[in-house]
């Protein structure tokens, strides 16, 4: 029985997924595929620019400093600028925030990582979750669309923004545990570029992988907690609205 409820919570995701994407093709399911997938891609490019400003906001409030933001010209970088001084035209990524300063207080550097998530707890899982309680297959097909990029960010970030969350938790760790060592190169927002990097390099010691590999791990765990989170709260206003 464990074990199924930890199957039910591992595939939850995929199961709101699949019902919500059921429920927009029920009627000519062709043309809520296109609708799905042309509303999908105008909510990433809403999504990207919102996501890299929520991190450098997060690191702001967390008391930290915030100088460049490397965005994209695709998605309103030249726009953007306008409003926020520290944007910088370009980049090799959709968006990286690439000029903060934590002051070296690891709590910054997580609230700087994870703000942008947020989004996805009070957007895009009540927008998942309310999509087959909605009027018609195409106004069902537009919430949708709309939400996946905010409902599944963090499961699109598992070697990126995630990582970077689960390398700080476990490098802090680690340098409790082995006072005099340094495990701060663990800390990446592009583990593959990372481990790439030092293959090359031939840097990487047994000790490297291991605290990499549980990095990854505590960040995939992080991904199902915020995941959950968005559940708990879309239900929380499921339950208001109900008794309103």
């Amino acid at each position: 029985m464990d074990k199924i409820k930890i199957l039910d919570v591992i595939l939850r995701p995929a199961h709101d997924f699949l019902l919500a994407l059921d429920s927009c093709i029920q009627v000519s399911p062709l043309l809520h595929l296109i609708i799905i997938f042309i509303i999908s891609l105008i909510s990433w490019w809403i999504y990207v620019p919102v996501h890299e400003i929520f991190h450098a906001f997060g690191c702001i409030v967390g008391g930290g400093e915030v100088s460049r933001l490397d965005l994209s010209p695709v998605y309103g970088a030249v726009f953007l600028k306008r409003f926020f001084p520290f944007i910088s035209v370009g980049s090799e990524y959709a968006g990286q925030l690439t000029g903060f300063n934590t002051f070296g207080n690891d709590f910054t550097y997580l609230l700087t990582d994870f703000t942008p998530f947020v989004l996805t707890v009070v957007i895009g899982l009540p927008l998942l979750i309310s999509v087959s309680e909605r009027s018609s297959s195409l106004v069902r097909s537009l919430t949708f669309g709309a939400a996946i990029p905010f409902a599944f960010a963090p499961f699109i970030s598992i070697t990126g923004d995630y990582y970077e969350m689960g390398s700080v938790i476990v490098s802090k760790a680690a340098s409790l545990l082995f006072p005099g060592i340094s495990f701060q190169f663990w800390r990446s927002d592009d583990v593959l570029k990372l481990v790439m990097n030092l293959l090359k390099s031939h840097l990487m010691a047994p000790r490297d992988i291991c605290g990499m590999s549980l990095s990854f791990l505590v960040g995939a765990l992080l991904i199902m907690a915020t995941y959950w989170s968005g559940i708990v709260f879309a239900g929380f206003l499921n339950r208001k609205r109900k008794s309103a």
